[in-house]
């Protein structure tokens, strides 16, 4: 009598938590917009203070890059650093997730993700940042459509657009206007590198103004990786890697905030004289 008694309880459970997910699934934003270029999409991302702002993803946003003026060695340098087998997979790379889950038993904590860029498309434009089973689903589903509905290209082309790369600096039209000033079309190969280097996380690991040669060390595996994916010769692999990044934009906004902190300093200064 128990043990059917806890059979019916884990029926009723699993029946509940199904209709959930299925109520969930229901209320799941079409991806088919996205197939069109010229769409343009308002989301919210957060400043490094926690602060949330409107941000245009399309081009009605003046930093938006398309594909056509994307380098490739930009559009390979994020494949290779942050899902080499984005051409291969369908929305989900089964094999990163079994190395995921392995690597994070070994270190006993979560130490690595495996998201795709699809993955993390879906979860920029249309999902929380929470960590629930129901936002996974939610993910591994809108992943698997917009794999189906939109090209390799037009997916990369949004990533490319709204991945983070700095304080309130979305997109990698703002990321070369922030760091080298200029437009995305005419970055190096080593800039390209560089800017895919920040990806695992321009806040902190990866912050540019705090941890700069971290950074570069992470741009010259990207570029190893680029000579070895053919995408770069072996003479441009050298020239890339002997190229000094010129980051006259980051210097300029590092200038900007010291000269800020110091003249607030002076104007409090000044009004306790007073």
């Amino acid at each position: 009598m128990k043990l059917k008694w806890i059979g019916f309880t884990a029926l009723g459970l699993v029946a509940l938590l199904a209709a959930y997910l299925g109520v969930a699934l229901l209320r799941l934003p079409s991806v088919e917009p996205l197939a069109d270029s010229g769409m343009n999409l308002t989301i919210q991302v957060k400043d490094w203070k926690g602060n949330q702002h409107p941000f245009v993803v399309g081009p009605q946003n003046r930093y938006w890059t398309p594909s056509s003026g994307t380098p490739a060695e930009m559009q390979w340098a994020v494949v290779v650093a942050e899902d080499a087998n984005f051409y291969q997979h369908e929305g989900i790379d089964v094999k990163a997730i079994k190395n995921a889950i392995k690597y994070d038993l070994e270190k006993k904590r979560f130490a690595r993700g495996a998201s795709t860029i699809t993955q993390q498309v879906v979860k920029n434009l249309f999902l929380t940042r929470e960590k629930t089973l129901t936002r996974k689903v939610e993910e591994i589903i809108l992943a698997k459509r917009m794999e189906h509905r939109l090209t390799k290209g037009r997916i990369l082309e949004l990533y490319l657009n709204v991945v983070e790369l700095g304080p309130m600096v979305y997109g990698i039209g703002h990321g070369a206007q922030c760091y080298f000033g200029k437009p995305a079309s005419r970055l190096t190969p080593r800039e390209c590198a560089f800017l895919a280097a920040l990806l695992p996380g321009p806040q902190v690991a990866f912050n540019p103004y705090r941890h700069l040669s971290r950074v570069l060390k992470r741009s010259d595996m990207i570029l190893g990786l680029l000579r070895d994916k053919g995408v770069l010769t072996g003479e441009e692999y050298r020239l890339a890697l002997a190229e000094v990044p010129n980051i006259s934009g980051m210097q300029k906004k590092v200038d900007q905030s010291v000269s800020a902190r110091v003249q607030r300093f002076f104007q409090r200064a000044f009004r306790l004289f007073q």
